[in-house]
């Protein structure tokens, strides 16, 4: 039998009942909130997984995992079995580290950086020389120090707990709505191929995360696919060069904090800042001070077009005609900004929703 409507499923370990969720609206459970379940809190490596009465439709390969009455090293051996069919990699990799793990050409520490691969960061392994491992992920082949990598059984639990849900906009310009009916306001529009942070899926809408806000888009317009995290090239971490100066200098001090958390309110670049004390933050750092909200720093420089943009401009977003969001202009059509409690600090497209306006502070040089 499967379960049908949204619920929870019920799973008996060393006695005790626990009961998890959640299940999409068409009946699926995300296999990764079934398998979290069963690798967290203190007695993990010890629990015995007697039974597992009820799963529903799951990814090809993960179902493998789930299978009933298995011991733990049954189920370790399941995993084994099932690889290459979680979440496209063949033997996954995860970076264990907390920042950023640098990806180089060669396996030396003098050798040309080509990437940095995130926390929690998953990677396909392909080769082992010496203390390197040789890897990609992403748009990024090269190597990384072996010790700073999960591996096998590892790998897999700190995936479970690291994979999130994603839409994946599948129509030419997406309209991101308040509420889940075509009558309510128009929040802003996103372009195919944006990934969107998914919260729920309800009835024929998707609640997602548009930076720290929940809204809807239509699920007919959207793919939902489990993600993990993958490198950042280079090209992403160093343009700029050549610009000027401050401009380049400012660019690259913002991107050194990709991957620290988002904290409401805050104003620290390492402990955690929202999206107007990042940019505070960065700014303060050159000599200038900006007022605290996004609003007042929309107010704060001269308003430019956005084909006039350059690396160290700023670019502010909108809902409802108010000023709500604020990023830096890094070049190459991208952006760095502190969007959501689950992204923290990262690198988006400019356009990945509308811009409302586009504010230059520093020299028009």
């Amino acid at each position: 039998m499967k379960l049908k409507a949204a619920g929870a499923i019920g799973i008996c370990m060393t006695g005790a009942v626990l009961y998890i969720g959640p299940v999409y609206a068409s009946g699926q459970v995300k296999a990764a909130d079934v398998l979290k379940s069963v690798t967290q809190g203190p007695a993990a490596e010890e629990v015995q997984i007697e039974s597992i009465k009820e799963v529903v439709s799951m990814p090809v390969g993960a179902a493998a995992l789930l299978e009933s009455e298995k011991t733990e090293e049954e189920y370790k051996e399941a995993a084994e079995e099932a690889e290459g069919a979680l979440w496209g990699y063949t033997n996954l990799g995860i970076s264990n580290v907390d920042d950023n793990l640098n990806i180089r050409k060669s396996p030396s520490e003098d050798g040309k950086m080509v990437g940095k691969l995130p926390k929690n960061a998953a990677c396909e392994l392909l080769a082992e020389e010496g203390e390197w491992t040789y890897i990609r992920s992403g748009k990024v082949e090269g190597y990384v120090k072996s010790e700073f990598l999960l591996s096998g059984w590892g790998a897999k639990k700190r995936a479970m707990e690291q994979v999130s849900t994603v839409a994946v906009v599948d129509t030419t310009t997406l309209k991101v709505r308040e509420q889940p009916n075509t009558e309510c306001e128009v929040v802003t529009m996103v372009p195919k191929g944006e990934e969107l942070e998914v919260v729920e899926v309800v009835d024929d809408w998707v609640k997602i995360m548009v930076d720290d806000e929940e809204n809807f888009v239509s699920a007919e317009y959207v793919k939902l696919e489990e993600k993990l995290g993958s490198a950042i090239t280079m090209t992403e971490l160093l343009y700029g060069q050549g610009v000027s100066n401050i401009r380049v200098d400012l660019c690259q001090f913002a991107k050194q904090y990709v991957g620290n958390p988002y904290v409401w309110g805050g104003t620290s670049l390492t402990r955690g800042a929202d999206c107007s004390g990042f940019v505070l933050s960065v700014f303060r750092n050159f000599g200038i001070s900006l007022p605290r909200t996004s609003g007042l720093q929309a107010n704060a420089g001269t308003k430019i077009s956005m084909s006039e943009a350059k690396p160290g401009d700023l670019i502010f977003y909108a809902k409802g005609g108010r000023i709500n969001h604020v990023a830096i202009y890094i070049g190459n059509g991208q952006v760095v900004h502190a969007s959501s409690p689950k992204t923290g600090i990262k690198i988006s497209n400019y356009n990945y929703r509308t811009p409302a306006k586009v504010v230059r502070i520093l020299p028009n040089d």
